[in-house]
């Protein structure tokens, strides 16, 4: 006979409400910014990167004498930018998910470069890049996405204003 499988622990929060509202009880205030570090030097460069990849991909990509690339082009504008803002972002993504999942009580890391340079020393380099293929994966086709709607709202509210 087969033993039974253990039972599946209760999830800690019931709710995004209950999640904030245990937080804030458990940990204070700080306990409901822990990683925000991190986003910060993550999204920062990310971001640059992400607009300044486009515009330079959608520049190239412009049929000569046209200032815009076709659909195809802002396609693979978009979907190309995605990508390189999650390579740049990747390493600090990876500390902000440690550092936010860092017990209270027994922290296992001090802040932002003791949990980079414990999670390199104990794993190596490559740690940083952790989930990169996954993002990036779903960063293609999301970005393609995102800015062909991006530029049909470009064009819609250019043909109002004018």
């Amino acid at each position: 006979m087969c033993p039974a499988p253990p039972a599946c622990p209760e999830p800690k929060y019931r709710g995004p409400l209950h999640c904030l509202a245990t937080v804030a009880r458990e940990e204070g205030l700080r306990g409901l910014y822990k990683g925000s570090s991190a986003l910060l030097l993550r999204d920062g460069h990310s971001f640059a990167t992400y607009f300044l990849s486009y515009a330079v991909l959608c520049e190239w990509l412009s049929p000569a004498g046209h200032s815009r690339p076709d659909v195809l082009g802002v396609l693979v504008a978009g979907g190309c930018a995605g990508v390189l803002a999650w390579a740049v972002a990747t390493p600090m993504d990876v500390i902000k998910s440690r550092l936010q999942a860092d017990g209270q009580g027994q922290r296992r890391y001090r802040g932002l470069l003791h949990c980079m340079v414990t999670s390199v020393r104990e794993e190596g380099p490559r740690v940083l890049f952790k989930g990169l293929v996954l993002n990036c994966c779903r960063a293609f086709p999301v970005n393609m996405v995102v800015f062909v709607a991006y530029e049909a709202v470009l064009r819609l509210t250019r043909g109002l204003l004018t």
